[in-house]
């Protein structure tokens, strides 16, 4: 039975060092993109979805983020803050778990950015999604098609969703596109401290529990100056 995620997680603690000399005095998730931050679209995203609440968790530069988010109704942001601690990017979703609950919720990076296809990539995730069966689910965009990234991929998919994770020197078709729906449950015995989100995917790709959904339409990873000119231009072209 599909859910509906009400809540949601955004990571936006990163130092943003391959943003400099953008992020030297502003938090990567504040950089503008088409006149909007980047964390803006994101937020904007989730509220097209029906979210309620979105956790956002701040180390750099936090005070920026905490203030240009603190008017911000749909959804209602709140603060998990990791000023006095680097958790990375698994360390800081069992930092928020409290305020995420016990149901799936989605989760996103705040760099993360696409032009949408016929439907939102977001409910498609959340029709897609089945508890039963899944344990975290991964929006994968196909590497020939994204905007700014030129890696070797992250998975290939099977016909079911299924992911296999890429193997080294191996090439695969799709790439993570920093977004998610992820089962609080996957955290149970969780490391504490700092450790990284791909743990609990390594975790739930062992169990047979990581599926994938293709995105529709055109994913744009924008984690430098560059990529920022990139992805307004693609979005420019989108609205021709």
């Amino acid at each position: 039975m599909p859910v509906k995620p009400h809540k949601a997680m955004v990571l936006a603690a990163g130092l943003g060092l391959r943003m400099r000399p953008l992020t030297e005095t502003m938090p990567k998730p504040l950089v503008r993109v088409a006149g909007r931050p980047l964390l803006d679209h994101v937020l904007d995203r989730l509220a097209d979805a029906g979210v309620a609440e979105a956790v956002v968790n701040v180390h750099y530069l936090a005070d920026q983020i905490i203030a240009h988010t603190a008017t911000r109704r749909t959804p209602r942001v709140i603060i998990s803050d990791e000023r006095d601690q680097v958790l990375g990017t698994g360390g800081g979703v069992v930092k928020a778990l409290p305020l995420l609950g016990h149901e799936p919720f989605f989760h996103l990076n705040s760099d993360t950015m696409w032009i949408e296809g016929v439907r939102q990539n977001l409910a498609r995730l959340a029709d897609a999604f089945d508890p039963e069966r899944m344990d975290i689910m991964l929006l994968m965009a196909p590497t020939a098609t994204s905007i700014g990234y030129s890696g070797l991929g992250d998975y290939a998919m099977l016909a079911d969703g299924t992911l296999r994770k890429r193997r080294e020197h191996q090439v695969v078709p799709f790439v993570y596109a920093g977004a998610a729906i992820i089962s609080p449950a996957i955290f149970d015995g969780a490391p504490s401290g700092e450790f990284s989100l791909t743990k609990m995917f390594d975790k739930a790709n062992e169990q047979d529990r990581l599926f994938g959904l293709r995105l529709e339409g055109v994913w744009m990873h924008v984690g430098t100056p560059d990529a920022v000119t990139e992805a307004e231009e693609a979005l420019m072209e989108s609205a021709a």
